[in-house]
């Protein structure tokens, strides 16, 4: 069985560290089949503190449509509600929200599908990235052979097993490919690096109307008709008309140009600020990704530097400190070495931007290469309309560890909560079977990794399946 895979083509993220077969499956066919509890950092509690500390738990919550959501319950802006990341929206998340509002206020919200838990009041705010990791309880249903036939248990966990001896192997103890995952461009539609790319070259025009019309894999069929009908008819009321009521962000951008015809500018900051931002590290994500890519099939090794490298610290929350970054040399070479087998130290790709800096050697070239397949080589990564998207460009480690993983075997589940896409059965163009094993996954990761692209080194399925 092969498969075509035009997201992970689109974003760079083609390739495995290992030479095995996998054991296929599915992500998410129940929202409980996802759980995300972050590792929060330390918060400092007072009781005089502006801000209100609440543990929320999320099931099947996109991250940023909860934020909306709650600051309208509040009465309040939704730039007044932060947290260190967002989650996947199929999966039950736990996380620590600070939000500028009284304890008594966010106690009284009602909201379905969510818990609220007040910890406290706090002077802290928090950003992306602010928490320590995050740790994962991921089932992958419906296991098979890359003939399609179903995996039972025993060879769905040798297999398993194999990878990960394998991945032991060739880059170390704990450590996998540190990919982007599909969700940092738009799981089935990777929309938002198109969107940068656009805002990076001052084109607002573009950038929105590829926001709402751009056509996405396998979308259903009233979403495909509302892009279709803008991609014909250009942004009208008709259009509005046709949006589903899930599709916030793109009537909210709807309703602004109908209002204010021609501003552009204005329909993307209907955007919120950290989606916005979002587009352009897309953008640079998606150069990561083919250099990343690009070095695998070339045969360099990603978890140990060579000449020419850019090399840096990791710090004690498994966090790369960029400012630390040095060029591996001749008479360097065997000191980092041993540190980046010791996890002192790491590799690193790059992220671009205006003050972007790249490898020396047969790595820049590597890297040089992914920037200008991605489009970006004539980008000067500055963005006058909206300066705070402007972006100096850094670097991000080429491997990521996993900690604490344990996989066993769970039972072949028959009930009704099996989502549409199961229902619906495996196609020309998948790899699962609904009479295959089904694998639970325990582990944790640091902040910044994706437990997708670690699970997609197991399943080596196409990415609609994570």
């Amino acid at each position: 069985m092969s498969f075509l895979d035009p997201v992970a083509k689109a974003i760079g993220l083609e390739g495995y560290a290992t030479d095995t077969i996998g054991i296929g499956g599915v992500l998410k066919a129940r929202v409980s089949d996802f759980r995300v509890d972050e590792i929060a950092t330390s918060i400092s509690l007072d009781s005089r503190g502006r801000f209100t500390v609440a543990r929320i738990t999320l099931t099947n919550w996109e991250t940023n449509k909860f934020c909306n959501n709650l600051a309208k319950r509040l009465g309040i802006s939704r730039n007044r509600i932060f947290f260190a990341g967002t989650k996947d929206k199929r999966a039950v998340t736990q996380q620590i929200f600070i939000i500028d509002a009284t304890q008594h206020k966010v106690a009284q919200v009602e909201i379905p599908d969510v818990e609220i838990e007040i910890l406290g009041r706090t002077h802290q705010k928090i950003g992306f990235g602010n928490h320590r990791g995050n740790r994962f309880t991921i089932i992958v249903r419906g296991c098979c052979h890359p003939d399609g036939t179903p995996m039972t248990e025993e060879e769905a966990l040798n297999e398993s097993e194999n990878i990960r001896e394998k991945l032991k192997f060739s880059l170390g103890e704990g450590l996998f490919p540190n990919w982007i995952g599909p969700q940092r461009f738009g799981s089935g539609r990777p929309v938002t690096a198109e969107v940068g790319k656009h805002v990076l070259n001052g084109n607002f025009e573009q950038a929105v109307l590829t926001y709402l019309s751009m056509e996405g894999f396998e979308e259903n069929e009233d979403v495909a008709l509302f892009r279709k009908y803008i991609r014909d008819n250009g942004p009208c009321e008709e259009a509005l008309e046709l949006a589903p009521k899930w599709l916030g962000f793109e009537s909210r951008m709807l309703k602004h140009l109908l209002d204010n015809p021609d501003d552009y500018l204005g329909a993307f900051k209907n955007l919120p600020n950290n989606l916005q931002l979002m587009t352009i590290h897309a953008a640079q994500s998606i150069v990561f990704n083919k250099s990343l890519n690009h070095r695998i099939t070339s045969g360099l090794p990603i978890s140990t530097p060579v000449e020419g490298d850019l090399v840096g610290r990791i710090d004690e929350k498994g966090q790369l400190n960029v400012s630390s970054c040095v060029t591996v040399d001749a008479r360097t070479l065997p000191r980092i070495t041993r540190n980046c087998q010791l996890g002192r130290l790491v590799t690193t790709g790059p992220l671009p931007g205006s003050e972007i800096y790249v490898s020396e050697g047969e790595s820049k070239e590597i890297e040089l290469s992914a920037i200008n397949d991605s489009g970006l080589g004539k980008i000067d990564w500055s963005v006058d309309e909206i300066p705070r998207l402007s972006s100096k460009g850094t670097r991000r480690a080429l491997v990521s560890s996993f900690n604490e993983l344990f996989i066993d075997s769970v039972p072949i589940a028959m009930d009704e909560s099996l989502g549409e896409k199961w229902n619906k059965g495996p196609t020309d163009n998948s790899r699962w079977h609904p009479e295959g094993a089904c694998l639970r996954f325990r582990f944790t990761l640091s902040s910044g990794s994706y437990a997708t692209t670690l699970l997609r080194e197991f399943m080596q399925c196409p990415l609609n399946q994570l």
